[in-house]
């Protein structure tokens, strides 16, 4: 299969080397995501691995209308903007709706569509017309195969730089299942193939009025996902994740993400030979 490749900000990614996506869930602070970008970005640098940092400004999906949703999208990519200056690394971050995609296209490196939604025409066409990468978050309702619609549509509205993440699929109630073999069908697409760990591992709904979930699960699915041959991960990290604002149960302690990557890396070398 050709390599596949998108450019991100001053990264190109490819399926010839594990890259990652990580960060918080959401924005609780400039100070927090300082903390996490610093982190991570060692963390990279050491393993020698492609890091785009990821925060939402705003979570418009949530269980109920209490929990706490971003810091909202003007003080949320003024903070992204931040980080980039700051550390060097491209910013990634969801868009809900055409309006947000043309405002947040002119500061994100990789604009977002949620797993959610990804169906809605004007949203995709919206994010692929402004200009940068595109991250398609595959629907927990659709197939692996149903995605080629998708990515078809962001790239007739002009998108270059395309990536497909998986992210898991319904599988009763409060519960996802991830697929493996979904990976290798998103991958014939023709654009680098991301797993989302974190909310593979996500029960939603299942505190009752918040999502619940495992990050012990998500680690064991990201391990997973590398000896299935994805070509990059996608993980929301958190210094306390007890503490989380959001995503806490299955978000993984930033102090794990270095041990992970190196297994992770050791994985993908022994199924490469």
């Amino acid at each position: 299969m050709a390599e596949r490749i998108a450019k991100i900000g001053n990264l190109s990614l490819s399926s010839d080397q594990l890259f990652l996506i990580a960060g918080p869930c959401v924005i609780e602070s400039q100070d927090l995501c300082r903390r996490i970008a610093e982190h991570l970005k060692k963390v990279a640098e050491r393993r020698r691995v492609a890091l785009v940092f990821k925060a939402s400004y705003d979570k418009a999906n949530r269980t109920s209308n209490k929990s706490f949703r971003g810091v909202g999208m003007a003080k949320g990519l003024k903070v992204l903007a931040g980080i980039r200056e700051e550390f060097g690394l491209p910013v990634l971050s969801d868009v809900h709706t055409p309006e947000e995609a043309n405002e947040a296209g002119a500061v994100l490196d990789c604009l977002q569509i949620p797993s959610f939604l990804c169906r809605q025409t004007d949203l995709v066409q919206a994010a692929a017309k402004a200009g940068k990468a595109i991250n398609l978050k595959k629907g927990q309702f659709l197939a692996p195969w149903d995605m080629k619609n998708v990515v078809a549509k962001a790239a007739e509205a002009g998108a270059k730089q395309i990536l497909v993440t998986e992210r898991g699929v319904s599988f009763g109630y409060n519960r996802l299942v991830a697929d493996m073999t979904a990976l290798p069908v998103l991958q014939t697409l023709g654009h680098p193939v991301v797993f989302d760990a974190t909310h593979s591992a996500q029960q939603p709904g299942g505190l009752g009025t918040a999502t619940g979930g495992s990050r012990e699960t998500a680690a064991l699915l990201a391990r997973a996902a590398v000896a299935a041959g994805t070509d990059g991960l996608f993980l929301e990290v958190h210094p306390d994740p007890d503490k989380a604002l959001s995503d806490g149960p299955n978000s993984l302690a930033l102090d794990a993400v270095e041990g992970l990557m190196e297994t992770c890396q050791a994985i993908r070398a022994a199924v490469s030979t």
